[in-house]
This record gives structure tokens, C-alpha cells and sequence, in this order.
């Protein structure tokens, strides 16, 4: 939240951390239509595919208060959680001539799908061996290839994990304490927000998602997950 001022905000009755959150987004909108008019100035703005998005869902770091705003819209969690608030993040894709405008999309996609798409715009092969799934047929309204599913880690807050395959989304928590581990089941096509878990409903889904836990991930030298809570 640290901006050279306030702006327009300056004025309002809001703690200062939510005025410099505003203000940030503001001069990042301004920052936005300039870098278009340099597109468009430089007459590439036809050949040119911009791509507005986020890393991850709202922060509560430097005194954030994510629900003043409502940031995350009224979905569970925030920054390193792996509810959706946490992990669904706004895509904006801008081509114009190429992509229709106006349009809006349900595909599911990751941000290991920006590589093959990446490949895929520049027609070079995508590296073997990756997750990740091209969407630039969803950008031109072409038939596009889905994911079965998708896996999340994080090694922190005790450790937690999270697939979603379809509408199932499988959320477990504090894996490093065997003694404190969950696991949570939800249908997001009803609960979006996540509010009721519904693991005791549904025990094959419950069944198939646990075991996606473990055949979906990779072990990584850098970012360790000690699964069964042993160093």
C-alpha cells in the first residue's frame, strides 16, 4: 500500500492503509491505459495480447484489511489459503480483432497453463513433462482441451493441500500434525464460498479426491512437503 500519495482518496474517511490500497489501484489503472496507448501509438495494439491478471486472492499483510473492501467477494480465505478466495483470481485478455470483446469464460485454467499457452501464441513447442494446458483456444472461441484436475500445495501454516476436479474441490490442512489433520469436501458448483463441507455425504468423491493428493504432486528439493509429518 505504499504510494507517493493518496490521490483522490486523500479525503476519505479510511484508515490509511485502505487509501494507499486504492490509490495503488488507481495508479495501476492509469499505468494500464498508458502502456495501451503505447500499444496503440506504436500501431501493434492488433498484434499485441495483453494479459491482465493476479498472483494470488486478497492480503492481509501491512495492516490490509481485506474485508473492507470485500476483496475477495465473498469467497473463504485470503493470500496462502487454499480456499478460493486464497487461490481464484480475476484473468482479463485484451486482443482486440482477435478476441471478441464482451465475452466472459467458465474454463478453468492455472497459471502453469500460461507457458503452453505462451508456446502455443508463438508456435514453438511447450517443454515436455509439464501441467500445464494452453487456453489460447478458449481466447478464439475454439474448442479447448480441460484439465482433469488441478493440485495445490503450500509448506507454511502447518502445511495444506487442495484439488479440484469438476465442481469437487478437496481442501486438507495441518498435514505436518497428523494429530490436528482435515480434510474438507465441497461442491462449488452450490458453495462457492465454501461453507459446508460435505465429506460425510459423499465418501467415494471424498475417497478418489484424497487419493489425487498424493499421485498429482511432486516432490521438490526447494519447496519440501513432508506428508506424513515426518522430517
Amino acid at each position: 500500500m505504499e504510494v507517493p500519495d493518496y490521490g483522490i482518496y486523500e479525503s476519505k474517511d479510511w484508515p490509511d492503509k485502505q487509501k494507499g490500497l486504492a490509490a495503488m489501484i488507481t495508479r495501476m489503472d492509469s499505468d494500464i491505459g498508458k502502456i495501451k496507448m503505447k500499444l496503440e501509438e506504436l500501431g501493434i495494439t492488433k498484434n499485441t495480447l495483453v494479459i491482465f491478471t493476479s498472483d494470488n486472492g486478497p492480503h492481509a499483510e501491512g495492516e490490509n484489511d481485506p474485508e473492507f473492501f470485500n476483496s475477495n467477494g465473498g469467497l473463504r480465505g485470503i493470500k496462502r489459503d487454499l480456499y478460493e478466495g486464497g487461490i481464484r483470481v480475476p484473468m482479463i485478455a485484451y486482443w482486440p480483432e482477435t478476441i471478441k470483446p464482451g465475452q466472459t469464460s467458465d474454463h478453468i485454467s492455472a497459471f502453469w497453463d500460461f507457458l503452453p499457452t505462451a508456446c502455443d501464441l508463438t508456435g514453438i513447442e511447450a517443454p515436455e513433462n509439464i501441467d500445464g494446458v494452453s487456453f489460447l483456444p478458449e481466447l478464439l472461441g475454439k474448442e479447448q482441451p480441460k484439465h482433469d484436475n488441478l493440485y495445490w500445495e503450500f509448506s507454511e501454516q502447518g502445511g495444506k493441500q487442495a484439488v479440484r476436479k469438476g465442481k469437487w474441490k478437496l481442501v486438507k490442512l495441518n498435514i505436518f500434525d497428523p494429530d490436528k489433520t482435515r480434510v474438507e469436501l465441497y461442491n462449488l458448483e452450490n458453495d462457492p464460498a465454501e461453507q459446508h463441507d460435505v465429506s460425510e455425504q459423499h465418501s467415494e468423491v471424498l475417497a478418489e479426491l484424497k487419493k489425487l493428493l498424493e499421485t498429482e504432486r511432486t516432490e521438490s528439493e526447494y519447496f519440501p512437503l513432508y506428508v506424513s509429518g515426518n522430517q
